[in-house]
């Protein structure tokens, strides 16, 4: 697990067993604890379905009646992260279609990705298996039609002559976006402070949202000094690569 996105994922994917009494998530150690009411190896199958390079560090069995239940205060960060990314999805793609940026706009559709993971992890809280599994399903392909959009038209932008992107709204909406994710990220360790999970887990701004902003960053720092709209068409294409791969994911969940 390397960001709070792939947390949900996870949440999203086993979710559905009732052997399950608590799930305690440490990002910073990148371990996952699962508290059980008794053994079912088809938990383990669903994790490692995601492709998200695990495996079972330890297995040990207790007498101790542990109550765990972070649901309500998970849910609250949940909340504050998924209007943040929703916020900043409009703002880039507003943003990125003024200054003719296809950095901003694969960069909003990240954004979308990490709203839509947040809202059906919300969504399935007391509802249906079968309920969550169809909203997965939009999302997911939804994802990635909007991603082969926004390749289609870097495709056009590259083959006809387009105006340059304005460089000072890419980079100036882009730290404004490292910001809300760099929030996004605190939020989500917040939850964490009960586990005692220590002030190292700023290591979790190595995230792939985090590289994707100082990338659109540095794109619009190369647009600015060549006058060339190339950078900002290879990060756009990189970007959507990411989203889709990321739609991919969602799609396993149904």
């Amino acid at each position: 697990m390397t960001c709070g996105s792939e947390e949900s994922l996870i949440r999203i994917k086993i979710s559905q067993f009732k052997e399950i009494k608590a799930m305690c998530f440490d990002l910073e150690k990148r371990t996952l604890t699962l508290i059980l009411k008794k053994e079912n190896p088809k938990i383990n199958d669903a994790i490692f379905s995601l492709n998200l390079s695990c495996k079972v560090l330890a297995t040990e069995e207790t007498n101790e009646d542990i109550d765990i239940n972070l649901d309500k205060k998970q849910s609250k960060i949940l909340w504050l992260v998924l209007l943040i990314n929703l916020a900043f999805f409009i703002i880039e793609m507003t943003t990125g279609l003024i200054s003719k940026s296809m950095g901003l706009v694969a960069d909003s559709l990240d954004m979308l990705s990490d709203s839509f993971v947040y809202a059906i992890s919300l969504f399935a809280v007391g509802g249906t298996l079968v309920r969550k599994k169809r909203v997965t399903k939009l999302a997911g392909y939804f994802q990635i039609i909007l991603a082969v959009l926004g390749f289609s038209e870097v495709i056009r932008r590259f083959l006809e002559i387009e105006q340059i992107p304005d460089f000072s709204i890419m980079i100036i909406v882009s730290i404004f976006a490292l910001i809300a994710n760099g929030i996004s990220l605190y939020l989500m360790l917040q939850s964490k402070n009960k586990e005692e999970i220590h002030m190292k887990a700023s290591l979790i701004f190595t995230s792939n949202d985090i590289i994707i902003n100082l990338s659109v960053i540095v794109a619009g720092f190369i647009v600015m000094f060549t006058g060339s709209l190339i950078p900002d068409l290879i990060i756009a294409c990189i970007v959507f690569v990411i989203v889709i791969r990321g739609a991919f994911r969602i799609l396993k969940l149904s």
